[in-house]
């Protein structure tokens, strides 16, 4: 009995914290990422390399979902919405997952070290990015921006540790990358617009208006769709199966859009969460058909 209620709480604990590192959201970068390794190595792909690539990848989405959590607890404590996340809840102390995220952040650096000379120079910027990017809500309605470019390093380092070089398509790759996240983050954020505006917090819906800031996200996925097909231009590998997968994300971004209205807020998690996560697979999905066929 003893072992069985030891085995629960170990469950339960190991739950808390994919809930506080947001596991289930990893699809977002990692789509990216996977596409532009094998676009990088010309659909073959060292099994050492995939390997140390995604270690970096899910050390350095961990570690700074986990640093996020802790920097924004007091500020998750007094909203309602975040209330009952982890740390607020006291499910996970600030001090576990300030260990976690440096084992992560750690993890990310040997495995980059693992890959080539470029990685490991690289990883301190990356480094600052994954834990920055946490605090620019305090400072200006460009916070969608940051994380955008932060979940953005995931194609351009994934680029980088096949070929120990940049190019235009893995730029290309992570510019649609951060305007997409960029785009359903503002939607998202579109919700806590009256706290934002009581607690001094800054985003694009509190700076332009919730109006404004959905149109601003339009815009955002519209360039983000633009520079996917400047990816498939530039990349002779992908051909007519890429193109269908993104004549089915550009109608996801039409449902999603539709879905959220200024005076009609309701289905905002759904709008941003789970129509992009359709749009994340979709794109993983008919991305490494056409790298691999």
């Amino acid at each position: 009995m003893v072992l069985i209620n030891s085995f629960s709480k170990v469950l339960h604990k190991i739950k808390d914290y994919g809930n506080l590192v947001m596991f289930s959201h990893t699809i977002f970068s990692l789509s990216f990422a996977l596409i532009s390794m094998l676009i990088a190595g010309n659909g073959n792909i060292a099994p050492e390399t995939a390997f140390w690539i995604l270690v970096a990848f899910m050390g350095a989405r961990t570690g700074a979902n986990a640093i996020n959590r802790v920097i924004d607890a007091e500020i998750d404590k007094k909203n309602p919405r975040t209330a009952t996340r982890q740390i607020p809840q006291g499910l996970v102390k600030k001090s576990e997952a300030i260990v976690l995220s440096i084992g992560c952040f750690i993890l990310m650096v040997v495995a980059a070290a693992m890959l080539n000379p470029l990685c490991l120079i690289l990883s301190p910027v990356a480094l600052f990015f994954l834990v920055f990017y946490s605090y620019t809500k305090r400072f200006t309605f460009l916070c969608h921006l940051f994380l955008g470019v932060t979940t953005a390093m995931a194609p351009v380092g994934a680029w980088i540790a096949v070929t120990g070089s940049i190019s235009w398509i893995p730029l290309f790759m992570g510019a649609a990358n951060t305007l997409w996240v960029a785009g359903f983050d503002i939607i998202y954020g579109s919700q806590d617009y009256e706290y934002d505006v009581n607690h001094g917090l800054h985003s694009i819906p509190v700076t332009f208006g919730v109006k404004n800031a959905l149109r601003i996200a339009g815009l955002f996925h519209l360039g983000a769709m633009i520079f996917l097909i400047f990816v498939g231009l530039l990349t002779p590998a992908l051909g007519w199966i890429y193109y269908i997968g993104l004549g089915i994300i550009a109608i996801l971004f039409i449902i999603e859009h539709r879905m959220v209205k200024p005076e009609k807020l309701t289905h905002v998690n759904i709008a941003s969460y789970s129509i992009n996560q359709l749009i994340s697979v979709t794109f993983l999905i008919f991305g490494v058909l056409d790298a691999l066929i």
